[in-house]
């Protein structure tokens, strides 16, 4: 692992292919994000909105500015409705960087985002607490796994617009969950998932399709 170019090492990361994560510039990516994450959790819950989503951008490494604050604490919230709602605590986050969260996200408790490789979450989902989104992955061959001093790997996550997550889900690597999905409590996704069904289990399974009440043009009949 001495020899690791890493340059190449965080390109093959990226890729989803066989790269070390136990390397100095990989340690300290996660050593910044442990930090952003306990002081976001350390908050409090007298904190203001603007104050939470400032420290969530901290988390994934954001450094586009907010908007100006507005005069009020009231007009102030209403200026930032879209950004994504995260409670804490927050139970582990790897880098933060690979986090994508859409508008109007909200995630309850007890999260957990291994964002070795992308995980990006639709507007208007709502996760329940305790979810866990595993990007990351490990070779099969123990040898080659080799513990710390071997190689891991990944594949991104991808979740659609207005989906709802029951609590302690779990989403493994590599998984595309359509639009419109409610995903039942307890279940693991171990597999793509289409648009607007319910899926339970373990491994999920589709259980019916979801008849909504918009039709094509997105309209309320």
């Amino acid at each position: 692992m001495n020899s690791v170019d890493p340059k190449e090492n965080r390109r093959r990361m990226e890729a989803g292919e066989l790269y070390f994560a136990f390397t100095p510039d990989l340690l300290a990516d996660r050593k910044r994000c442990t930090v952003a994450t306990q002081r976001f959790n350390n908050a409090g819950a007298d904190i203001s909105r603007r104050c939470l989503v400032e420290m969530w951008k901290d988390i994934i490494n954001d450094t586009s500015p907010l908007p100006s604050e507005a005069p009020s604490p009231e007009e102030d919230d209403a200026l930032l409705s879209t950004w994504p709602w995260i409670d804490g605590p927050i139970t582990k986050l790897d880098y933060g960087y690979n986090v994508k969260l859409g508008e109007g996200v909200y995630v309850n408790s007890g999260s957990t985002w291994i964002d070795t490789c992308t995980i990006e979450i639709g507007a208007r989902t709502l996760i329940g607490p305790n979810c866990s989104f595993y990007s990351g992955t490990h070779p099969l061959d123990p040898f080659l796994r080799n513990g710390t001093n071997g190689p891991e790997a990944g594949k991104p996550i991808k979740i659609g617009e207005d989906c709802w997550f029951g609590g302690n889900c779990i989403v493994l690597p590599g998984v595309t969950i359509g639009r419109g999905v409610t995903v039942g409590a307890g279940s693991v996704v171990t597999k793509d998932v289409p648009d607007f069904v319910v899926v339970v289990g373990n491994p999920a399974r589709v259980l019916k399709k979801i008849e909504t009440a918009l039709d094509g043009e997105g309209r309320y009949d």
